[in-house]
C-alpha cells in the first residue's frame, strides 16, 4: 500500500511549491509539493481499495508513512488516522503524543489534535488526564494540543469548558504566538455558541491576554460584548506600553 501511495503522490508533484512550501513552514522535512486537496484525494483512492482496514494496520501504515522525513507521507500518515480514528483504542494516545512531539509544525499538530486526539479523548474515559498532563508541559506544541483537543466538543457548545479555562489561564501570559494564538482560536469557536461564557472568562484577564489571543476571541461575540472586551484590553495595554519604554 505504501508504493502505491507513494506512486500517487508523485504523480501530484510540484517542485517550485516545495520550495515555497519548505520555506513557509520553516521545516527540516523534504517536500514534493503536494496539495492538501491533492492528498485527500489519494487517500480517496486508497480507500476504495482498503476498505476493511484494521487498526493494527492502520497503526502500522501510518507509523511506516511517519518514520519517512517526507512531509507529504507525515500528512498523509494524519490523514489515514483522521479518516480511522474510530479504530483507535485508548493506548492509540501514546502514538499520538509521539507524533505530536515530532511534529513540529501547525500544520500536523492541529489535525492530529482536533480531528484525531479529540474524538479519542472524548469516547475514551481517563485521557482528560492525559490533556492534563499536556498541558503544563515543557513542549509548546503538546500544550497547543491539549487546548486543541478540548475543541470539537466546545464548538459544538458542549464539553469542558472549566478545563479549558484553567489551561488557558495558566498559558496566558505566554509568549509563544502558537499558544496565544491557539487560545483565542478556541475562545473563538466557543463564543459561536455560548458567548456569555467567553466574555465572562476573558473579561477580568484582559489585562494579561495578548492581542492575538483577544481578536481571535471576540470575532463571534456581540458588538457590545466585542467592544467592551476589545476597550478593556486597550486600557490594560496602555500601562504595558508605557512600562516597556521605561523611563525618557
Amino acid at each position: 500500500m505504501i508504493q502505491q501511495i507513494d506512486a500517487e503522490l508523485r504523480r501530484h508533484r510540484n517542485p517550485a511549491r516545495a520550495v515555497a512550501e519548505k520555506a513557509y513552514l520553516k521545516s527540516d522535512l523534504e517536500f514534493l509539493g503536494v496539495g492538501l486537496p491533492a492528498m485527500r484525494a489519494v487517500l480517496r483512492s486508497i480507500t476504495q481499495h482498503h476498505r476493511q482496514l484494521d487498526r493494527q494496520a492502520l497503526v502500522e501504515l501510518t507509523t511506516a508513512l511517519w518514520d519517512r522525513p517526507l512531509f507529504e507521507w507525515r500528512m498523509m500518515a494524519v490523514l489515514f488516522l483522521d479518516a480511522f480514528e474510530p479504530l483507535l483504542r485508548r493506548s492509540d494516545i501514546t502514538l499520538l503524543e509521539r507524533l505530536i512531539r515530532q511534529s513540529k509544525t501547525w500544520a500536523f499538530v492541529d489535525e492530529l489534535s482536533i480531528a484525531v486526539t479529540g474524538p479519542l479523548v472524548e469516547r475514551s474515559a481517563g485521557l482528560l488526564d492525559v490533556l492534563d498532563r499536556w498541558s503544563v508541559d515543557d513542549d509548546f506544541w503538546i500544550r497547543r494540543a491539549a487546548l486543541l483537543a478540548l475543541l470539537p466538543q466546545l464548538r459544538r457548545g458542549a464539553g469542558d469548558f472549566e478545563r479549558f479555562g484553567r489551561y488557558a489561564d495558566r498559558m496566558l501570559d505566554e509568549r509563544e504566538f502558537f499558544v496565544r494564538k491557539a487560545i483565542g482560536w478556541v475562545l473563538r469557536e466557543t463564543g459561536k455558541k455560548q458567548p456569555e461564557r467567553v466574555y465572562a472568562w476573558l473579561l477580568p484577564r484582559c489585562d494579561r491576554a495578548s492581542g492575538v489571543t483577544v481578536r481571535e476571541a471576540v470575532k463571534y461575540l456581540s458588538p457590545r460584548q466585542r467592544n467592551a472586551l476589545l476597550s478593556a484590553y486597550a486600557a490594560a495595554a496602555r500601562p504595558r506600553q508605557a512600562s516597556a519604554h521605561g523611563p525618557r
